[in-house]
Order: C-alpha cells, then sequence, then structure tokens
C-alpha cells in the first residue's frame, strides 16, 4: 500500500533503490519499442510537501493499459494512468499537476498533504518505411527518410537493385518475389509502406496486401489515371472500398517534383506530415484524399450521404 514519505526538497536526490527502478522502465522502453509498440512515461518532475513517492519517480504506461513501474498510487496514477492514455493516442507530451492539499478526492488515506507536477512523453518505436521497389525513386527516398529518422526496409524481387550496395544503410533488405515477401513481414501499425515498383501489375500485388495490414501510412507511386484503374480492379475482385481510406496516390505532396531527387522529398514531406500529425490542411497529390475531401463537400451541400463511396469517387472531368 502506499503510504505518505518524509516532505520532498525540490534539492532531494532520488532514494539508491530508484536509480534501479528507473534502470528497469528504460529496459522496459527499450523492448517496447523493439517490439514496435507505444507507450508513455509519466515522471514526477516538480514536488513539494509530503507526496506518496519521490522526485523523479517514474511510471510506463503500455499501449494495452499495463503498467511498469509507480509514481505512488491512489487516486492520482489512477488519474496520470488515463492521461498517458490519451497521449500514447495524442502522441504529444503533457504536463499534469496535482493539489493534494486542496483537493478532497485525494484524501483516501494515500497521501497527507503536497503538491505534484508530473510530466508524461510519449514512447514511440521508431517508425519504419517499407519501400516496394528498389529502382531510382525508391533509392532517393531511402536517403531522405533515413536522414529524417526512419528505419528502412526494401523489397524487390531483383537482386540486382534490392541489394545492400545500393542501400548500405536499410535495416533489411528482401531480394524474393513479393508474395514470399509479404509472409516475412510483419507490419506494425506505426509502418509507413510505400509502393513504388517497376510496373502496373505489381503495384496492385502489393496495394492488394497493403490495404490489409495495420500500417499507419500506404503510398503508391503514378498517376491519378493508374490509382483509379486500380482502385476499380480492387474493388471488383471484392476489396471493401473503407480500406482505400489510408491510400495515398499520386503519392506525395504536390510541390510539383518532377526528378527522382524531388519526388522522394515530395514522399518525405507527406511520411513526415503523417508522423506529426500535421493539423492544418496540406496539398496532397491524392487522388484517394482529393476525392474523399470532394464527396465530404457534396455530402455537406446536399446534407445527405451518397449511395457508395464508388459513387462520390469519380474523377473529375477534364
Amino acid at each position: 500500500m502506499a503510504h505518505c514519505s518524509t516532505p520532498v526538497s525540490p534539492f532531494d536526490f532520488a532514494i539508491s533503490g530508484s536509480n534501479n527502478r528507473a534502470m528497469e522502465i528504460y529496459e522496459e522502453i527499450v523492448q517496447l519499442q523493439r517490439e514496435g509498440r507505444r507507450g508513455a512515461v509519466a515522471t514526477i518532475v516538480n514536488a513539494r510537501g509530503s507526496i506518496p513517492s519521490f522526485k523523479s519517480a517514474k511510471m510506463l504506461v503500455r499501449d494495452d493499459g499495463t503498467i511498469a513501474g509507480t509514481i505512488g498510487g491512489g487516486c492520482v496514477e489512477a488519474e496520470v494512468w488515463q492521461a498517458a492514455r490519451e497521449v500514447i493516442e495524442s502522441e504529444k507530451p503533457r504536463t499534469v499537476s496535482f493539489d493534494l492539499n486542496q483537493d478532497p478526492k485525494y484524501d483516501t488515506g494515500l497521501v497527507c498533504g503536497g503538491t505534484l507536477e508530473i510530466f508524461i512523453e510519449p514512447v514511440l518505436p521508431t517508425p519504419a518505411v517499407i519501400l516496394f521497389g528498389a529502382g531510382h525513386v525508391s533509392v532517393e527516398v531511402y536517403k531522405a527518410a533515413r536522414n529524417a529518422g526512419f528505419d528502412i526496409v526494401v523489397v524487390d524481387d531483383r537482386d540486382t537493385y534490392a541489394n545492400a550496395e545500393r542501400f548500405p544503410e536499410a535495416r533489411q533488405v528482401i531480394a524474393d518475389e513479393f508474395e514470399r515477401a509479404f509472409e516475412s513481414l510483419k507490419i506494425a501499425d506505426s509502418a509507413y509502406i510505400v509502393i513504388a515498383t517497376r510496373g502496373h501489375r505489381d503495384d496492385l500485388r502489393v496495394l492488394r496486401w497493403a490495404v490489409t495490414t495495420q500500417a499507419r501510412y500506404i503510398g503508391m507511386i503514378g498517376s491519378k489515371r493508374k490509382a483509379i484503374t486500380i482502385y476499380r480492379e480492387l474493388l471488383k475482385e471484392g476489396l471493401r472500398p473503407e480500406l482505400f481510406d489510408r491510400v495515398r496516390s499520386p503519392i506525395g505532396l504536390d510541390i510539383g517534383a518532377t526528378t527522382p531527387e524531388e519526388i522522394a522529398v515530395s514522399i518525405l514531406a507527406e511520411l513526415v506530415a503523417v508522423r506529426r500529425r500535421a493539423e492544418r490542411d496540406l496539398p496532397h497529390m491524392s487522388w484517394f484524399q482529393s476525392a474523399r475531401r470532394a464527396a465530404e463537400t457534396e455530402i455537406h451541400a446536399a446534407e445527405e450521404p451518397p449511395a457508395s463511396l464508388d459513387a462520390c469517387c469519380k474523377p473529375a472531368k477534364g
């Protein structure tokens, strides 16, 4: 049971045993990131008076709601747990404060007065970009994404393209048939799939699989006409329209890019916008995105939904 501790001075250091507990928390964080999972760490950063723990105490809340460590138990810990869950979803840090002297709901016998300030920061896995296709554009995307802090996995059925010489710092390079590669890949919900194979049919094969994964982002290179054609083909196969809500095609932000290097910049800009949850409207090239926005505008104007996604997502004439 948590109990009141000796009053904490701003100059106090954590007790010696707390160092071991902190190391355990850090080990848990590393393990969480290796598994491609998310979490949030709550740390007591300021304390006055008597509190049920010590300054710098930490608690890790994992994405499944389980915890490691403690900041003292009781109602405070319960509220911090809930705030940590919100931080995991928003991926943005926040600070919460508690006045244990003034608020009667904290008078539970677990604390005996004091004030607390707790900083909660997200724990995020290193995002992985899965590049399907190892051509000129993929090489440039690989360079740009690596510099921006993404891990890279490259997949191509040609070992003359998919090799360590072309992608020396990639986490993994797979030279195999795409279907066999699918079986070996574990796609986390933090993954970014970029489809840039050498042909229409290969792009279709990869997209068919990609929309069934939990990847955070799916982008396919090519023209609007190509995107519409592949979309319709996959619908005919029986794939549900809502599976394409994450798809960006044409891929990248509309910056007028033409060379492989410029296209890579536009793709990376879109990846970063998704990673950082950009809240403002951005000039997406994606036909899927523009079609969805057009559909929502029509729905708002007519005040009634369209019969189907296919009906509302017809490309504009001209």
